[in-house]
């Protein structure tokens, strides 16, 4: 594998990489310069309380509302699904219309006899992927 920085000024900044396949390397590399280290407000019918994103499982939208999955409960969020999914770009999946995943929480996969394959959560939440997801997510995750 080469490595090559070039400074120029005049260029907006960007990291591409060639790869031959998605591995754990390519995967970390993507961590790195996409995970943006920012907090988000969660709401609860008591309190506001700041989310750093990498404590949250999914995004998800319930009865017309959006809230983060976290381990301490379930939080609305006053934002709508499609910018969070701007900001969270680099650990985050859509998987589905209402749910964007983090990838560093999934902790598995389950097919299901309709043919669909369902993602569950370290903390035991579960949601489907739609057959539109289906093949960038398996892309994203280097599942084939």
């Amino acid at each position: 594998m080469e490595f090559k920085i070039i400074l120029d000024k005049n260029r907006k900044e960007e990291v591409v990489v060639y790869a031959h396949e998605i591995n754990d390397t390519i995967r970390e590399i993507e961590n790195l310069i996409c995970n943006k280290k920012f907090e988000i407000n969660g709401y609860t019918n008591k309190e506001i309380v700041r989310l750093h994103i990498d404590e949250i499982f999914c995004f998800t939208i319930e009865k017309g509302k959006l809230y983060a999955i976290t381990p301490k409960g379930n939080y609305h969020i006053k934002e709508r699904l499609y910018k969070i999914e701007e900001l969270v770009a680099g650990n985050f999946i859509k998987i589905n219309q209402s749910t964007l995943a983090n990838i560093k929480h999934i902790k598995k996969f389950e097919a299901s006899v309709g043919g669909t394959l369902m993602v569950v959560f370290k903390n035991g939440h579960k949601d489907y992927i739609s057959r539109r997801q289906l093949k960038i997510v398996k892309e994203r995750l280097g599942l084939k």
